[in-house]
């Protein structure tokens, strides 16, 4: 008996991974995250199979689910959104998994910071504009962030934020990064980006709050922060592909690669 931790992306069931569209086809009992993951992810289910959604169930309910499988000897497809080594609170299930001694594996899934790049149709790496991506989210009724992983700490490198479960506290997101960033700095709030109903709002730190608020949006968002989100032209292209920098798939008669490497 197994439980499989799966990666359900962001809502569009074809973002699906082949492997995670496997398994919950052959898992007697499926248990899926259904404010954030639509029916139609495990749809696939087999017939007869236990489909239940645990939104409104607790660690003990689930894990007692997964005894309950484990007693009929049922692998279980634990489907949970995006990514699960995102905010997936999957690390409390696998401890309780380790002390029961049940094994486990994880099947990845697109992340929401993926998924919304792709919607707005751009990198959001871009040479000598942004080159890091800082994953993060803020502390309300959540779980406290460890001390020192602080927006503002994080604003001082100047990389791109993607900000989960901060929808709620724009005007302190406003408040603390403008001074790093500016209030032009671009920003991009992606609502249920997958789903039929997903929105994609671009504005600057200096308002992006009131638009947030006309659409009245409380939850299930990501808030990108970040020059590179803007409409940025003048930038150099990558030595990836720069005939002048040869790479040990692409070399160049008489360049000597070690001494390239060694400038």
């Amino acid at each position: 008996m197994k439980v499989y931790f799966i990666g359900a992306g962001p809502g569009d069931p074809e973002l699906l991974t082949l492997k995670a569209q496997r398994i919950i086809s052959q898992c007697p009992v499926c248990l899926y995250a259904g404010s954030l993951v639509p029916p139609e992810v495990v749809a696939g289910a087999p017939d007869g199979a236990i489909v239940k959604d645990t939104a409104a169930m607790t660690l003990d309910d689930t894990h007692a689910e997964i005894l309950a499988a484990r007693d009929r000897g049922e692998d279980v497809a634990r489907v949970h959104s995006g990514d699960p080594s995102l905010y997936g609170a999957i690390a409390e299930q696998i401890r309780r998994l380790r002390a029961d001694g049940i094994a486990y594996e994880i099947v990845p899934g697109v992340p929401a910071y993926a998924a919304a790049a792709a919607a707005l149709g751009q990198e959001l790496t871009i040479p000598e504009i942004a080159q890091s991506i800082v994953l993060t989210r803020v502390s309300m009724q959540s779980t406290a962030m460890p001390e020192g992983e602080t927006l503002e700490n994080f604003a001082h490198t100047g990389a791109t934020l993607a900000i989960h479960l901060g929808v709620r506290n724009m005007r302190e997101i406003e408040r603390v990064l403008t001074p790093h960033y500016g209030a032009d700095c671009p920003v991009v709030v992606a609502y249920r980006v997958g789903w039929p109903d997903e929105m994609l709002i671009r504005g600057t730190l200096s308002d992006i709050r009131a638009k947030v608020r006309a659409e009245k949006i409380t939850r299930t968002a990501l808030i990108l922060i970040g020059p590179a989100l803007g409409a940025v032209r003048d930038f150099r292209d990558s030595a990836l592909y720069d005939p002048a920098k040869p790479h040990v798939l692409r070399p160049v008669v008489g360049v000597d690669l070690v001494e390239e490497h060694n400038t």
